[in-house]
């Protein structure tokens, strides 16, 4: 594969309790750069200057930061699809907020990408949750954009044909797609393959993620070390290659006791099949 991809770990997947201590993990996997969860440095658990100091003195570069929304629940799917991303009426001023607080610290950090869960998208484009799901998505966009940030849908929770309709009604270039593809098999959405080559034109980042299909209907499917799951990684950096998607990939594990090894069996397998 001859683009050039820069290589990262999602901050959160090694459970950091410091900017020091994610600088410290960040050695350990023999990766230098991570996508940043940026609720911390809001929240005041970490000082931005800190965090600063910590990273870029460590030689770690921040290529992007993560939101999380308010009160989601990933107990169970149906916990999700009911609390996931924009979709709780009740905690849409305090979205707005977050996301308001989250893109001033991109800024002030000086990354381009944000990305986050939207929330289920409804595929009926006649159903009045889209609606107003859509207008909402248009705030979050729009916040960002006067930051200079661009924001990004991570996939998994609609499958790809739908959230590349709603991408063409949100009338916002500059919102793209975080691309995981063990999130299109964890919840059932499609095949992560195909579905990569639907949403390519749209693709900000990749999450380096591998899971296991459900075999119950209606249940979570199995997060599994990158290799021993169902994602095809032949096949999908083929697509990657094919489609020219020149864009950073960040390795992400939130299941498992041994996140280091696995992130570091995730990067191996990357560098041998970005070396190909």
């Amino acid at each position: 594969m001859s683009r050039v991809h820069r290589l990262g770990v999602c901050s959160w997947s090694l459970q950091p309790t410091s900017p020091t201590d994610l600088a410290h993990k960040l050695s350990k996997v023999g990766v230098r750069a991570c996508q940043l969860h940026l609720d911390p440095l809001r929240e005041g658990a970490w000082d931005p200057a800190e965090t600063v100091e910590a990273l870029w003195g460590a030689g770690v570069s921040v290529l992007s930061g993560m939101m999380t929304p308010h009160g989601e629940d990933y107990s169970t799917l149906d916990s999700i699809r009911t609390s996931g991303g924009l979709r709780p009426t009740e905690h849409w001023s305090r979205n707005l907020e977050i996301a308001k607080g989250d893109a001033r610290i991109a800024r002030s950090l000086g990354l381009p990408l944000v990305t986050f869960h939207a929330g289920f998208l409804p595929h009926d484009a006649r159903d009045p949750e889209r609606a107003v799901l859509l207008g909402r998505l248009r705030q979050v966009v729009d916040v960002f954009a006067d930051q200079g940030v661009r924001l990004a849908f991570e996939t998994g929770q609609e499958t790809a044909d739908t959230l590349l309709h709603a991408l063409a009604e949100l009338e916002r270039p500059r919102a793209g797609v975080n691309f995981d593809p063990a999130n299109m098999l964890l919840y059932g959405m499609g095949d992560p393959i195909a579905a990569l080559g639907l949403l390519a034109p749209h693709v900000r980042q990749i999450h380096i993620k591998d899971a296991r299909r459900t075999k119950t209907p209606g249940t979570w499917g199995e997060e599994v070390p990158a290799g021993t799951g169902e994602v095809n990684w032949k096949q999908f950096f083929a697509v990657v290659a094919e489609r020219e998607l020149s864009v950073d990939l960040m390795i992400e594990r939130e299941a498992g006791n041994d996140r280091v090894g696995d992130i570091v069996t995730a990067r191996k397998l990357v560098e041998q099949e970005i070396a190909k």
